[in-house]
């Protein structure tokens, strides 16, 4: 019941933010999301009547070669994010192949990467990391699978990119979403995607050249 609750959510958020977006698609111009454009349960507290200039914050991860990860390098560029953990049986290894789609679509592209973080860091370490990396096909360089600290990540996660919802007041009462969120050269948000589904990946790839254009 929790998971179909879960699920129901997700979708809801996910038809909200597709209407919101449309008529913008058309004329080849993407939406610039805040805080206000998310349901509030997917938005810390203190930033849900915020309704314009949000950027992604700074953060500092640990990729799956142990390397530190900060915002740094992905300055100047187009990139998309999700949410995961390794051993998540459902929507994640779906999510993870729709990943690796994009990467295919845009290797050649430096001006295109890929940003992954683990939600469960205390059990997906580096070698945790770096096997999963191996056998997923990710690409070093272009896609950072990540973990690190559990605060920040969460943080991340409600204060960022708005993709993973609070059931709870323990810490560890979190429940991410199928979302992928484009972020652009300016560190806005500008697209949220279902990333188990076809239609959507179809979608954030031709999101991603209006960007580039």
């Amino acid at each position: 019941m929790k998971a179909k609750k879960t699920f129901l959510f997700s979708f809801l958020c996910l038809a909200f933010l597709g209407l919101f977006s449309c008529n913008n698609r058309k004329n080849n111009v993407l939406p610039i999301y805040n805080p206000t454009d998310f349901k509030s349960e997917l938005v810390d507290k203190n930033l849900r009547n915020k309704s314009k200039n949000h950027t992604v914050s700074d953060f500092e991860l640990i990729n799956q070669n142990g390397q530190i990860i900060t915002q740094d390098i992905y300055k100047d560029k187009i990139y998309v994010a999700d949410f995961f953990f390794t051993t998540c049986g459902t929507i994640c290894p779906i999510m993870t192949n729709n990943m690796r789609k994009i990467q295919e679509e845009f290797i050649n592209d430096n001006d295109i990467m890929l940003l992954s973080l683990s939600v469960l860091p205390e059990t997906d370490n580096v070698a945790v990391l770096k096997e999963y990396a191996k056998t997923k096909g990710v690409i070093n360089g272009k896609w950072n699978v990540t973990t690190g600290d559990k605060k920040h990540i969460y943080e991340l996660a409600r204060q960022s990119y708005f993709a993973v919802v609070k059931q709870g007041d323990r810490q560890q009462d979190f429940i991410h979403t199928p979302n992928f969120i484009l972020i652009d050269k300016e560190k806005q948000i500008r697209g949220i995607y279902d990333g188990t589904k076809d239609e959507d990946i179809k979608r954030i790839i031709e999101d991603i050249h209006i960007l580039k254009n």
